[in-house]
C-alpha cells in the first residue's frame, strides 16, 4: 500500500486528531494507537464512532503519566516516521514530549499537532472543541434561514476539516522530508481550519469588505442555485448563467430569461426573492423525480435531497462503494465508511477493525526489546 513504510505514534483522541491519523492508516501506514490507561474513548469503545475513527490500527496501552511510559514512548518515537497529538499545547510541554524533546532523538520525525486556536498566541492554551471553532471562525453567522439567529452545521466541520489539513501537511512534510532528509513540525487547529474553509465567504469580507448574509438554502451569491418546493417534496437545483437559460427552457418559459429583472448574474441575486415564489409557481405540478430527470437530460444539475438511510440506499452512493463492511471480533460484521478517494494501482482499504485497548501493547513492547518479566512489572505498576 502506498504508506505501509510510514511508522505512525497516534496519541490523539476526541475527533480532529484521530480523522488526521485515519487519513495515514487507510492508506497503509503502521500505526500505533497510544491509549491512557483510564481513556475509553468518548462514546465507548464499540461504539459505531469510535469504531469508525480508529480502524487499521494496533492499540497499546501506554501511561505517559510515568516516567517509565514516557521513556517507552521516547524508543517508539526513535524509529517512527510520524507522531500525531491533539493535546492542548501546554500538556505536551509539561509531560516533556513536545517537538523541541523528541527531535533531537529522531530529527528524521514529522510532529503533527492538532489544537483548538493554535500553538501560539493569546488563546493557545484554551480548550478548543468543534461548536466553537464553527462559531468563532464565522461559519455560523452564514448558516441557516436569513433572521433565525446563528445555526451550528450538521457536521463537526472545522474537527474534520483540521484533521484533513493535518493529513495533507504531514504528506507534504514527508515528501519534503525524502529532500532534505529531515523532518519538522506541522501544525494547525480548529479555528484556522475553520476560517480556510469560508473560502470564497471570507474573500467577500477580505476583498471588498462585504459582511455575508445568511443565505438559507439559498447560494450566497449565484441565483437561483437552492432548493425548491416541488410536488410531495424538494429539490435542489444549481444554475449559472448558461443553466439559467437551459432551466427556463425545461420550464417552458423562455421569456423569464430575459425578463429585465432575472437577465444578469447580478440582478437574479438582487432579485432573489422575487425570483424563487415564480420558480416554485412553475415546479410545482411534478414529483422530485420527475423533475430530476427533466432537468438532467436537459444539462441543469440537480438532485434530490435525501436522508441518511437513503443516502446508503442511492444507487450511485452503492457503486462508489461509500459504505465498507468490515468483521469484528466482538461486533460480529459491521458497515463503517469507505473511503472517497480512489487510487487506480494502490487503493485504501479497511484491512482491520478498530483494535480493543490495549491488545497490541505485548507485541509492540517486545519488538522494542522489552522482556516479559518486565512486562508484567509494567502491566503489575499499571504503566501498560
Amino acid at each position: 500500500m502506498p504508506l505501509s513504510h510510514i511508522r505512525v505514534i497516534d496519541l490523539t483522541r476526541a475527533r480532529s486528531g484521530p480523522t488526521c491519523v485515519r487519513q495515514l492508516a487507510d492508506m497503509g501506514a503502521q500505526v500505533i494507537k497510544v491509549e491512557q490507561p483510564t481513556d475509553d474513548g468518548e462514546w465507548g469503545r464499540h461504539g459505531f464512532d469510535f469504531q469508525n475513527l480508529h480502524r487499521n490500527k494496533r492499540s497499546m496501552v501506554l501511561d505517559l503519566k510515568d516516567e517509565r511510559g514516557r521513556a517507552i514512548l521516547k524508543q517508539l518515537v526513535k524509529k517512527a516516521d510520524v507522531l500525531v497529538e491533539n493535546y492542548r499545547p501546554n500538556v505536551k510541554t509539561r509531560l516533556g514530549i513536545d517537538y523541541a524533546d523528541l527531535r533531537p532523538l529522531n530529527p528524521r520525525l514529522i510532529y503533527a499537532s492538532i489544537s483548538g486556536f493554535g500553538q501560539t498566541g493569546p488563546y493557545k492554551d484554551r480548550p478548543g472543541y468543534d461548536q466553537v471553532a464553527q462559531g468563532m471562525g464565522g461559519l455560523m453567522s452564514i448558516t441557516g434561514l436569513p433572521g433565525g439567529g446563528p445555526v451550528r452545521a450538521g457536521i463537526p466541520v472545522a474537527d474534520l476539516s483540521a484533521g484533513l489539513l493535518a493529513a495533507q501537511g504531514i504528506l507534504v512534510a514527508l515528501l519534503e522530508r525524502e529532500r532534505s532528509g529531515e523532518g519538522q513540525w506541522v501544525h494547525t487547529s480548529l479555528l484556522e481550519a475553520m476560517v480556510s474553509m469560508l473560502d470564497f465567504q471570507a474573500t467577500r469580507w477580505l476583498m471588498g469588505k462585504e459582511i455575508p448574509p445568511q443565505a438559507g438554502n439559498n447560494h450566497p451569491t449565484v441565483i437561483p442555485t437552492g432548493t425548491f418546493k416541488v410536488k410531495d417534496g424538494y429539490i435542489n437545483i444549481a444554475t449559472t448563467n448558461h443553466m439559467w437559460k437551459r432551466l427556463c427552457v425545461v420550464l417552458e418559459d423562455e421569456a423569464l430569461a430575459e425578463d429585465e429583472r432575472f437577465s444578469s448574474p447580478g440582478r437574479r441575486s438582487k432579485n432573489r426573492d422575487a425570483l424563487t415564489p415564480i420558480l416554485e409557481e412553475k415546479l410545482k405540478d411534478k414529483t422530485p423525480d420527475e423533475w430530476i430527470a427533466e432537468l438532467n437530460a436537459a444539462g441543469v444539475p440537480c438532485g434530490p435531497i435525501l436522508s441518511i438511510d437513503q443516502v446508503f440506499e442511492n444507487e450511485q452512493v452503492q457503486h462508489l462503494g461509500l459504505a465498507h463492511a468490515i468483521e469484528h471480533p466482538a461486533l460480529g460484521s459491521i458497515q463503517l465508511l469507505g473511503r472517497p478517494v480512489t487510487l487506480s494501482r494502490t487503493p485504501a482499504s479497511l484491512r482491520t477493525p478498530t483494535p480493543e485497548k490495549g491488545e497490541h501493547t505485548d507485541e509492540i513492547l517486545k519488538d522494542l526489546g522489552i522482556g516479559e518479566q518486565e512486562i508484567q512489572k509494567l502491566r503489575g505498576d499499571g504503566v501498560i
